[in-house]
């Protein structure tokens, strides 16, 4: 994993030179820490187990389990909230019961490989990409960040569907991608995209359901609703 570079959110982690950036500020992170993160980041959606976690940290040493959950709770503290996620507790680090972890963000390659593909899950699966402001005014991106967490938020609520968590997805944000490879990066066969606009009272929201195997386009609507129904919008869509 030597000389291998990777970014996700504000950070960039560099496994050969032994550091992590936060906003390009160093952040700083012990050697057991780093070699934890660096395996969690080099397969971000995977999950890996504890032994094998373990075999990163401390290479060729018995250790007791109770080592690893020390240095997991150290990352999470160091790293801090991601914002709202729409799967388990938001954080960076998902905590697989009786099996190991699983870093939840979009990680990207820094060093020119494409990042694999993850696999699909067993179950239907969906990412919610950050909404697009079609307004004139830049302060409604706000609005737009709110819709498209609360659409996460509401999917994942439905028993038998896997979301993408929000961290993840908003890693897109503003980058114009085809959204087969955003599906194929992310592990899922459906997005959900869209675009909103706000003006005197009322809001226009544009939502398409893309399936990312073939590229076509599933479902579309568009809602016209007074501010005082945006709640009611949401639900709908």
């Amino acid at each position: 994993m030597q000389g291998e570079r990777f970014a996700f959110g504000p950070f960039v982690l560099d496994s050969g030179a032994g550091t992590l950036l936060r906003n390009d500020v160093p952040v700083a992170i012990g050697h057991r820490g780093l070699k934890l993160l660096a395996a969690l980041v080099a397969r971000s959606g995977e999950i890996l187990e504890k032994a094998e976690l373990m075999d990163a940290a401390w290479p060729g040493t018995a250790v007791e389990e109770g080592n690893l959950t020390v240095q997991i709770a150290q990352l999470r503290k160091l790293l801090g909230p991601p914002g709202i996620a729409g799967e388990g507790s938001g954080e960076w680090i998902a905590t697989v019961p009786r099996v190991g972890y699983r870093f939840t963000a979009a990680v990207e390659h820094l060093n020119g490989a494409k990042r694999k593909p993850l696999p699909l899950p067993d179950k239907p699966s969906i990412a919610v990409l950050p909404f697009v402001n079609f307004g004139n005014d830049a302060g409604q991106d706000a609005f737009c960040d709110g819709l498209t967490e609360d659409l996460i938020t509401d999917l994942s609520r439905i028993s038998g569907l896997f979301v993408i968590a929000r961290n993840s997805t908003f890693a897109y944000k503003g980058k114009a991608m085809d959204v087969r490879e955003i599906a194929r990066e992310l592990g899922v066969r459906y997005l959900l995209e869209g675009s909103a606009r706000r003006d005197a009272g009322r809001v226009r929201i544009n939502a398409q359901l893309v399936d990312a195997a073939s590229g076509d386009h599933l479902w579309a609507e568009r809602f016209d609703r007074g501010m005082d129904d945006i709640f009611a919008v949401q639900d709908e869509v």
